[in-house]
């Protein structure tokens, strides 16, 4: 079924089917109300293809996330899910493509190809060849996430400095001197991951206005990755009564080496940090923590329509710094 054969049973022009399904131009409500008869009758839906050539657009969002080989995190899922729901609710479509390694291919082909009318862009490193190849390709973009250098570019972000920092100011106030970081892999760290970067440089800063002894771990995103962290913490840092991290893929593994320790949260060890709400509400005990934002991904989206309709538009960008929750798992440094 096509735009003619509806223009024929409604007794109208093709051009009229066409500015009524479009919008363009004014169509008398009578005749709107035939074409629209004869459309619920035969059921059509214009085909997509056509329409995207027609309006120079796709109506579809490109959202690139890491690699299948590295499982997402709860807040990475968090922000997928509420990027797919905000593209819903503004009738568009996302196309979901890893990026990575081999798989670096797949990014080059959403660019080149324009099979999107923007892109959403997670996981980003202080230098940023991705960021790079965007600004180069003049298509709209805005990253979960910032580079060292964001000037002119649309990003939304957590800041992890801070809210690392402010993990350790808690932890003071609760008369904890030893704290640690349990960040995330050497390799992310390596690399040049924003997050992993910004919570080691707020982690020294407050360790070092405080006045704390401070040490830093590196940790692997999984739960084999963090028993190991906290077998390693036990064994060479035992005066440790408190941690912070970013790492809550190694959160599992970290509670179950603690309950093997025979050490009780938080009255022999104290845990916090920056970590999704649901990974933090289902950790036992409950884990104080600056819950990640679970709106970044709408807003995301909503900079990603922005910078569509007006490209020429000077850049936006947000710096979450949500409150710490207080729950059950930091209390009074133990007396040892």
């Amino acid at each position: 079924m096509n735009i003619g054969e509806i223009a024929r049973r409604a007794g109208v022009s093709r051009s009229t089917v066409s500015y009524t399904l479009s919008g363009k131009r004014a169509v008398s409500a009578e005749t709107r109300r035939r074409i629209q008869a004869v459309i619920d009758e035969l059921g059509y839906r214009p085909n997509a293809a056509a329409r995207a050539l027609k309006e120079g657009r796709t109506r579809t969002i490109g959202l690139v996330i890491p690699p299948a080989s590295l499982r997402l995190t709860q807040a990475q899922l968090g922000f997928v899910a509420s990027v797919v729901e905000a593209a819903a609710r503004a009738d568009l479509d996302v196309l979901l493509s890893p990026s990575g390694g081999d798989h670096d291919r797949s990014f080059e082909r959403i660019i080149t190809g324009r099979r999107v009318d923007g892109i959403i862009l997670m996981e980003i490193r202080l230098q940023d060849e991705r960021v790079t190849r965007l600004r180069t390709a003049g298509l709209p973009f805005v990253t979960i996430g910032h580079t060292a250098n964001p000037d002119g570019t649309c990003w939304i972000d957590v800041d992890y400095a801070t809210l690392v920092a402010r993990c350790v100011h808690h932890l003071a106030d609760l008369g904890h001197q030893t704290i640690v970081l349990i960040n995330r892999s050497a390799d992310m760290i390596a690399a040049g991951y924003g997050p992993a970067r910004r919570a080691a440089s707020g982690f020294d800063e407050a360790i070092a206005e405080l006045g704390l002894t401070g040490v830093s771990l590196c940790c692997g995103d999984d739960p084999a990755a963090g028993a190991a962290c906290l077998d390693q913490l036990r064994a060479e840092h035992p005066t440790v009564t408190a941690i912070v991290t970013i790492n809550e893929a190694a959160l599992p593994g970290v509670g179950r080496a603690v309950e093997r320790a025979g050490i009780v949260v938080p009255r022999d060890l104290s845990i916090t940090g920056v970590v999704a709400r649901q990974w933090a509400e289902d950790h036992h005990p409950p884990l104080t923590a600056a819950d990640m934002p679970t709106e970044m991904g709408t807003q995301a989206v909503e900079l990603l329509l922005e910078r569509i309709a007006t490209p020429d538009a000077p850049p936006r960008h947000l710096l979450l710094t949500p409150p710490i929750s207080l729950r059950a798992s930091t209390g009074r440094a133990s007396v040892r």
